[in-house]
């Protein structure tokens, strides 16, 4: 409330402002007052920032999953990309990104991929990227240079903390250590530091190779499974709330939240909120930050 009184004040000075120079014809304080009005945009701007990422987890840190589609390897190549431009896009927020789960695809691209995005309101900002991205390109795999649809589904939950108690009984967790796939130190591939645990009633399951230790990897497994069931435990006291559908879109094959199209034309185009772009390039360099607070701005419960 301080801020929008704030707001209200420079609002009121503003606008006597703009009567006395109009009173006394002086046109030199033209440029003072457009100079003035720009800033009182931006602070409204800034306040309506504020309001749609107050969501009760929006200022939490992120854990971003990403899963290829049917298609085998365009879609674990897409996949690969969304990741990539994921990452360019944390990078630019100064974010930081640790990638503690990756399943290769079979000759290129990824099959999933889970990344803990560490940030000032993460998660409020990667809800908006939940659902179905599908490209649309001439397949750089296809000898005969035929365009191609792929699918690609992107998840993220707020990543909680120390704060925040589940409880969990041992007797639910089955835990599996395994070699790890990806490329690194000296005990990759020779050592069994993977971890991967199941908890039973729920069936969620959640992975980390990205440590050399399996200690520290059981460690982070753990975080994820909390974060998980601790996601699966406010979505169903949303759903008894009834807050859950309001504005909820279906997140579903077939219903593809964005498009990104490199052929016959470029453009990305969000279909919740039809904004579009023909800078294709520079969307896959992680410039996302207009798809999202379109969206904050047209679905946001607040």
């Amino acid at each position: 409330m301080d801020e929008w009184n704030e707001l209200k004040v420079q609002l009121t000075n503003l606008s006597e402002f703009i009567d006395l120079a109009a009173m006394e014809g002086d046109e030199n304080l033209l440029s003072e007052i457009t100079s003035e009005i720009t800033n009182l945009i931006t602070n409204i701007e800034g306040l309506e920032f504020k309001n749609m990422l107050s969501g009760k987890d929006d200022s939490k840190n992120a854990i971003l999953t990403i899963h290829s589609g049917a298609g085998g390897t365009e879609s674990q190549d897409w996949a690969e990309m969304l990741m990539r431009m994921y990452l360019r896009w944390a990078e630019g927020r100064r974010y930081k990104t640790t990638i503690v789960d990756l399943l290769e695809g079979d000759g290129a691209g990824i099959k999933s991929a889970t990344i803990e995005i560490i940030g000032d309101h993460a998660f409020g900002y990667l809800k908006a990227e939940i659902g179905v991205h599908r490209l649309v390109r001439i397949s750089p795999f296809d000898s005969n240079k035929r365009r191609h649809t792929s699918f690609a589904s992107v998840f993220a939950i707020p990543e909680i903390d120390d704060e925040i108690e589940i409880d969990i009984n041992p007797a639910d967790l089955r835990i599996d250590t395994y070699r790890s796939g990806g490329k690194g130190g000296q005990n990759v591939n020779k050592v069994e530091t993977a971890v991967r645990i199941t908890h039973i009633p729920s069936g969620l399951v959640a992975a980390c190779q990205s440590e050399r230790s399996q200690i520290q990897n059981k460690t982070n497994a753990m975080k994820l499974l909390k974060s998980k069931l601790y996601q699966v435990e406010r979505e169903k006291l949303e759903a008894e709330q009834d807050e859950l559908e309001k504005n909820k879109l279906k997140i579903e094959w077939g219903s593809q939240i964005r498009s990104y199209v490199f052929h016959p034309y470029n453009m990305v185009k969000d279909h919740r909120t039809n904004v579009e772009t023909s800078d294709v390039q520079g969307v896959m360099d992680g410039a996302i930050d207009n798809f999202i607070k379109s969206f904050l701005l047209q679905f946001s419960n607040g």
